[in-house]
Protein backbone atom coordinates (compact mmCIF):
# COMPACT_ATOMS: atom_id res chain seq x y z
CA UNK A 1 0.00 0.00 0.00
CA UNK A 2 1.69 3.62 -1.06
CA UNK A 3 1.62 6.35 1.81
CA UNK A 4 0.83 9.22 0.59
CA UNK A 5 2.80 12.23 2.27
CA UNK A 6 1.80 15.61 1.70
CA UNK A 7 4.14 18.81 2.87
CA UNK A 8 1.39 21.82 4.14
CA UNK A 9 2.30 24.68 5.99
CA UNK A 10 0.35 26.55 8.73
CA UNK A 11 -3.42 26.99 8.02
CA UNK A 12 -4.25 30.76 7.82
CA UNK A 13 -0.69 31.60 7.14
CA UNK A 14 0.27 32.56 3.48
CA UNK A 15 4.25 33.17 3.57
CA UNK A 16 4.59 29.53 4.28
CA UNK A 17 3.65 28.94 0.91
CA UNK A 18 6.27 31.42 -0.89
CA UNK A 19 9.29 29.43 -0.01
CA UNK A 20 10.48 27.49 -2.91
CA UNK A 21 11.77 24.78 -0.41
CA UNK A 22 8.12 24.15 1.06
CA UNK A 23 6.95 23.62 -3.14
CA UNK A 24 9.94 21.44 -4.24
CA UNK A 25 9.42 19.61 -0.75
CA UNK A 26 5.77 19.14 -1.40
CA UNK A 27 5.67 18.35 -5.16
CA UNK A 28 8.70 15.57 -4.62
CA UNK A 29 7.01 13.91 -2.09
CA UNK A 30 4.05 12.92 -4.71
CA UNK A 31 5.83 12.82 -7.82
CA UNK A 32 4.91 8.99 -8.31
CA UNK A 33 1.32 10.42 -8.17
CA UNK A 34 1.71 13.54 -10.20
CA UNK A 35 3.29 11.31 -12.96
CA UNK A 36 0.62 8.76 -13.07
CA UNK A 37 -2.27 11.29 -13.45
CA UNK A 38 0.03 12.98 -16.35
CA UNK A 39 0.64 9.96 -18.28
CA UNK A 40 -3.37 9.15 -17.80
CA UNK A 41 -4.42 11.94 -19.60
CA UNK A 42 -2.04 11.64 -22.26
CA UNK A 43 -3.45 8.01 -22.90
CA UNK A 44 -6.95 9.32 -22.37
CA UNK A 45 -6.80 11.88 -25.16
CA UNK A 46 -5.70 9.33 -27.44
CA UNK A 47 -7.70 6.19 -26.26
CA UNK A 48 -10.00 4.59 -29.09
CA UNK A 49 -7.87 6.48 -32.08
CA UNK A 50 -7.01 4.46 -34.74
CA UNK A 51 -3.53 6.41 -35.07
CA UNK A 52 -3.34 7.01 -31.32
CA UNK A 53 -0.58 9.22 -29.98
CA UNK A 54 0.79 9.65 -34.02
CA UNK A 55 -1.96 12.65 -33.89
CA UNK A 56 0.61 14.52 -31.44
CA UNK A 57 3.09 14.55 -34.13
CA UNK A 58 0.60 15.22 -37.04
CA UNK A 59 -1.64 17.88 -35.71
CA UNK A 60 0.90 20.34 -35.53
CA UNK A 61 2.28 20.04 -38.60
CA UNK A 62 -0.87 20.10 -40.42
CA UNK A 63 -1.12 23.32 -38.75
CA UNK A 64 2.23 24.78 -39.86
CA UNK A 65 1.36 23.70 -43.38
CA UNK A 66 -2.22 25.57 -42.88
CA UNK A 67 -0.68 28.73 -41.17
CA UNK A 68 2.62 29.04 -43.86
CA UNK A 69 0.21 28.62 -46.72
CA UNK A 70 -2.07 31.69 -45.19
CA UNK A 71 0.54 33.95 -43.52
CA UNK A 72 3.79 32.82 -45.77
CA UNK A 73 2.13 32.21 -49.21
CA UNK A 74 -1.16 34.76 -49.48
CA UNK A 75 0.37 37.57 -47.04
CA UNK A 76 4.00 36.70 -48.26
CA UNK A 77 5.08 37.57 -44.38
CA UNK A 78 8.87 37.00 -43.85
CA UNK A 79 11.45 37.37 -41.67
CA UNK A 80 13.74 39.92 -43.09
CA UNK A 81 16.66 39.51 -40.78
CA UNK A 82 16.95 35.70 -40.61
CA UNK A 83 19.77 33.81 -42.43
CA UNK A 84 16.71 32.16 -44.63
CA UNK A 85 14.23 34.48 -46.29
CA UNK A 86 12.83 31.85 -47.85
CA UNK A 87 9.14 30.50 -47.48
CA UNK A 88 10.99 27.18 -45.76
CA UNK A 89 12.75 30.07 -43.45
CA UNK A 90 9.65 31.40 -42.73
CA UNK A 91 7.93 28.24 -41.72
CA UNK A 92 10.58 27.47 -39.07
CA UNK A 93 10.35 30.34 -37.90
CA UNK A 94 6.41 30.54 -37.34
CA UNK A 95 6.73 26.71 -36.35
CA UNK A 96 9.12 27.97 -33.11
CA UNK A 97 6.10 30.74 -32.65
CA UNK A 98 3.19 28.10 -32.61
CA UNK A 99 4.66 25.73 -29.94
CA UNK A 100 5.20 27.59 -26.70
CA UNK A 101 2.24 30.09 -27.54
CA UNK A 102 0.64 26.69 -27.40
CA UNK A 103 1.80 24.97 -24.64
CA UNK A 104 0.50 28.13 -22.74
CA UNK A 105 -2.40 28.68 -24.20
CA UNK A 106 -3.56 24.54 -23.79
CA UNK A 107 -2.77 24.98 -19.87
CA UNK A 108 -4.36 28.01 -19.07
CA UNK A 109 -7.63 27.54 -20.87
CA UNK A 110 -8.05 23.90 -19.82
CA UNK A 111 -7.29 25.31 -15.65
CA UNK A 112 -10.09 27.09 -14.73
CA UNK A 113 -11.89 23.62 -15.39
CA UNK A 114 -9.37 21.46 -13.70
CA UNK A 115 -11.24 21.47 -9.91
CA UNK A 116 -14.58 21.45 -11.07
CA UNK A 117 -13.84 18.27 -13.09
CA UNK A 118 -13.16 16.30 -10.34
CA UNK A 119 -15.22 16.74 -7.16
CA UNK A 120 -15.22 13.41 -5.22
CA UNK A 121 -10.82 15.00 -5.29
CA UNK A 122 -11.74 17.91 -3.08
CA UNK A 123 -14.06 15.63 -0.43
CA UNK A 124 -10.41 13.54 -0.27
CA UNK A 125 -8.92 15.26 2.78
CA UNK A 126 -5.33 13.70 2.27
CA UNK A 127 -5.88 13.80 -2.13
CA UNK A 128 -2.86 16.79 -2.80
CA UNK A 129 -5.02 19.21 -5.10
CA UNK A 130 -2.50 21.21 -6.31
CA UNK A 131 -0.87 18.21 -8.38
CA UNK A 132 -3.76 18.82 -10.36
CA UNK A 133 -2.11 21.86 -12.31
CA UNK A 134 1.19 20.12 -12.40
CA UNK A 135 -0.35 16.48 -13.95
CA UNK A 136 -2.00 18.93 -16.62
CA UNK A 137 1.26 20.58 -17.18
CA UNK A 138 3.14 17.05 -17.52
CA UNK A 139 0.75 16.10 -20.74
CA UNK A 140 0.81 19.48 -22.12
CA UNK A 141 4.25 19.71 -21.81
CA UNK A 142 4.57 15.71 -23.42
CA UNK A 143 2.74 17.24 -26.93
CA UNK A 144 4.83 20.76 -26.47
CA UNK A 145 8.23 17.98 -26.83
CA UNK A 146 7.03 16.16 -29.54
CA UNK A 147 6.14 19.41 -31.24
CA UNK A 148 10.09 20.33 -30.54
CA UNK A 149 11.07 16.64 -31.94
CA UNK A 150 9.29 17.81 -35.23
CA UNK A 151 10.43 21.10 -35.69
CA UNK A 152 14.42 19.59 -34.79
CA UNK A 153 13.60 17.12 -37.68
CA UNK A 154 12.23 19.82 -40.46
CA UNK A 155 14.78 22.57 -39.40
CA UNK A 156 17.46 19.19 -40.01
CA UNK A 157 15.57 18.39 -43.40
CA UNK A 158 15.82 22.15 -44.48
CA UNK A 159 19.30 23.16 -43.28
CA UNK A 160 21.09 19.75 -43.33
CA UNK A 161 22.28 20.55 -39.69
CA UNK A 162 21.15 21.73 -36.36
CA UNK A 163 23.72 24.91 -35.16
CA UNK A 164 25.01 24.12 -31.47
CA UNK A 165 22.93 26.28 -29.60
CA UNK A 166 20.23 23.98 -30.01
CA UNK A 167 21.63 22.82 -25.91
CA UNK A 168 20.52 25.76 -24.80
CA UNK A 169 16.32 24.68 -25.38
CA UNK A 170 16.02 23.98 -21.74
CA UNK A 171 16.99 27.30 -20.21
CA UNK A 172 14.94 29.46 -23.37
CA UNK A 173 11.99 27.17 -22.31
CA UNK A 174 12.20 27.39 -18.44
CA UNK A 175 10.44 30.75 -18.32
CA UNK A 176 7.29 29.17 -20.54
CA UNK A 177 7.36 26.47 -18.22
CA UNK A 178 7.52 28.49 -14.51
CA UNK A 179 4.75 30.91 -16.52
CA UNK A 180 2.38 27.75 -17.14
CA UNK A 181 2.46 25.83 -14.34
CA UNK A 182 2.06 29.32 -12.12
CA UNK A 183 -1.14 30.87 -14.22
CA UNK A 184 -2.66 27.18 -13.80
CA UNK A 185 -2.41 27.33 -10.35
CA UNK A 186 -4.27 30.74 -9.95
CA UNK A 187 -6.68 30.06 -12.69
CA UNK A 188 -7.36 26.36 -11.40
CA UNK A 189 -8.71 27.80 -7.97
CA UNK A 190 -10.13 30.76 -9.55
CA UNK A 191 -12.32 28.71 -11.49
CA UNK A 192 -13.66 27.22 -8.73
CA UNK A 193 -15.18 30.34 -7.23
CA UNK A 194 -15.40 31.94 -11.36
CA UNK A 195 -17.74 29.58 -13.05
CA UNK A 196 -17.21 31.43 -16.28
CA UNK A 197 -13.84 32.34 -16.41
CA UNK A 198 -12.95 29.56 -18.81
CA UNK A 199 -14.80 31.64 -21.65
CA UNK A 200 -13.05 34.80 -20.84
CA UNK A 201 -9.52 32.61 -20.71
CA UNK A 202 -10.29 31.15 -24.17
CA UNK A 203 -10.92 34.75 -25.49
CA UNK A 204 -7.72 36.40 -23.68
CA UNK A 205 -5.79 33.33 -25.58
CA UNK A 206 -7.15 34.01 -28.60
CA UNK A 207 -5.85 37.69 -28.55
CA UNK A 208 -2.57 36.42 -27.05
CA UNK A 209 -1.61 34.50 -30.21
CA UNK A 210 -1.98 37.74 -32.49
CA UNK A 211 -0.08 39.85 -29.64
CA UNK A 212 3.12 37.77 -29.97
CA UNK A 213 5.35 38.08 -32.68
CA UNK A 214 4.27 34.38 -33.95
CA UNK A 215 3.31 35.29 -37.66
CA UNK A 216 5.20 38.51 -37.80
CA UNK A 217 9.04 39.84 -36.54
CA UNK A 218 8.81 42.22 -33.79
CA UNK A 219 10.03 44.59 -36.45
CA UNK A 220 7.03 44.70 -38.15
CA UNK A 221 5.49 46.68 -35.44
CA UNK A 222 5.32 50.47 -35.10
CA UNK A 223 7.65 51.49 -32.79
CA UNK A 224 5.27 52.96 -30.57
CA UNK A 225 3.98 49.03 -29.68
CA UNK A 226 7.50 47.96 -29.61
CA UNK A 227 8.00 48.69 -25.75
CA UNK A 228 4.63 46.72 -25.01
CA UNK A 229 5.39 43.80 -26.89
CA UNK A 230 8.88 43.76 -24.85
CA UNK A 231 6.24 42.68 -21.83
CA UNK A 232 4.85 39.57 -23.12
CA UNK A 233 7.25 37.07 -21.50
CA UNK A 234 6.16 34.51 -24.39
CA UNK A 235 7.27 37.45 -26.52
CA UNK A 236 10.74 36.32 -25.49
CA UNK A 237 10.68 32.85 -25.62
CA UNK A 238 9.12 32.51 -28.98
CA UNK A 239 11.62 34.83 -30.31
CA UNK A 240 14.91 33.43 -28.54
CA UNK A 241 13.62 30.20 -29.56
CA UNK A 242 14.25 30.89 -32.92
CA UNK A 243 17.57 31.95 -32.11
CA UNK A 244 18.99 28.72 -30.58
CA UNK A 245 17.30 26.46 -33.45
CA UNK A 246 16.92 28.45 -36.44
CA UNK A 247 19.75 30.98 -36.19
CA UNK A 248 22.47 29.56 -34.32
CA UNK A 249 22.82 32.67 -31.55
CA UNK A 250 22.99 32.40 -27.83
CA UNK A 251 19.66 33.28 -26.17
CA UNK A 252 19.69 37.06 -24.52
CA UNK A 253 21.33 36.50 -21.39
CA UNK A 254 19.80 39.43 -19.59
CA UNK A 255 16.36 38.84 -20.78
CA UNK A 256 16.36 35.39 -19.60
CA UNK A 257 17.58 36.12 -16.31
CA UNK A 258 14.91 38.89 -16.10
CA UNK A 259 11.98 36.83 -17.52
CA UNK A 260 13.08 33.67 -15.37
CA UNK A 261 13.01 35.04 -11.73
CA UNK A 262 9.84 37.33 -12.51
CA UNK A 263 7.97 33.53 -14.20
CA UNK A 264 9.74 32.29 -11.06
CA UNK A 265 7.53 34.73 -8.46
CA UNK A 266 4.41 34.10 -10.45
CA UNK A 267 5.04 30.41 -9.99
CA UNK A 268 5.21 30.97 -6.28
CA UNK A 269 2.23 33.71 -6.02
CA UNK A 270 -0.20 31.02 -8.25
CA UNK A 271 0.67 28.62 -5.72
CA UNK A 272 0.51 30.53 -2.35
CA UNK A 273 -2.71 31.15 -3.78
CA UNK A 274 -3.94 27.67 -4.61
CA UNK A 275 -2.81 26.90 -1.54
CA UNK A 276 -4.45 29.44 0.80
CA UNK A 277 -7.44 29.00 -0.90
CA UNK A 278 -8.01 25.26 -1.37
CA UNK A 279 -9.09 24.74 2.38
CA UNK A 280 -12.75 26.29 1.00
CA UNK A 281 -12.87 24.27 -2.74
CA UNK A 282 -15.41 21.98 -0.51
CA UNK A 283 -17.52 24.92 0.65
CA UNK A 284 -18.50 25.84 -3.01
CA UNK A 285 -18.61 23.06 -4.56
Amino acid sequence: MTTLTVATAAPGRLLPYLNPITLTRGLWSVRGLTYRLALREVEARYRGSLLGGVWAFVTPLVLLLVYTMVFGVLFQSRWPHAPDTGLGGFALALFCGLIPVNVFNECVTRSPALILAVPHYVKRVVFPLEILPVSLLGSVLFHGVVSLGALLVVALAFNRTLPWTVILLPLVLLPLVLLSLGAAWFLASLGVFLRDLGQGVALLTTVLVFGTPVFYPTEALPPALRPWMALNPLAWVVENLRRVVLWGLIPDWRGLGTWTAATAIILLLGYAWFMKTKRIFADVL
